[in-house]
């Protein structure tokens, strides 16, 4: 038993498309700058495990893999808690300021999908809550104001990563 989701957003930050794709290429350091990454640990050139957990009490162990790495079009795959994928696409829309168009599709199984059942509400609101961590912490790194969270131990797991070089 699964249940699919369906994610969209669109965003405009006011910085050019090369420096926002280098911010969401650069996975190992979402830590730093997206408050509900608590972890990325490298698998590969291509493939990071990340655990995020957001307003609800549930951790989501993710492994992530970079399909398309190219602006206009970051593209990646998901398996783990949530299987499925995760697009970017990224335009200039003058004065140097990008419009982000955020897709994400995914299904979820087990205990996650009988809980949509009744939950279902409050799941999208809990992804709601994370992808606004994303684009606050995403303005704030962009405008050069991000700055590490001092959560090393809250987010120390054998093998992952817990904070960039910056901090």
């Amino acid at each position: 038993m699964s249940v699919t989701y369906r994610f969209e957003d669109v965003w405009t930050v006011p910085h050019p498309v090369d420096d926002v794709a280098a911010v969401l290429l650069d996975l190992e350091h979402y830590p730093d700058w997206w408050p509900q990454v608590l972890a990325v640990a490298s698998l590969g050139p291509d493939d990071a495990r990340v655990l995020c957990r957001s307003a609800l009490p549930y951790t989501l162990d993710l492994v992530l893999h970079a399909e398309h790495r190219a602006p206009p079009l970051l593209e990646t795959s998901v398996s783990g808690d949530l299987v499925g994928m995760v697009r970017w696409r990224l335009s200039e829309t003058g004065e140097g300021s990008t419009r982000m168009e955020f897709e994400q599709e995914v299904e979820v199984g087990g205990a996650l999908a009988l809980a949509s059942y009744v939950a279902r509400p409050l799941l999208r609101w809990n992804h709601q809550r994370m992808m606004a961590g994303c684009l606050g912490g995403l303005r704030e790194r962009l405008a050069g104001t991000g700055s590490c969270v001092e959560t090393i131990a809250r987010r120390s797991a054998p093998g992952t990563r817990s904070g960039g070089s910056s901090c």
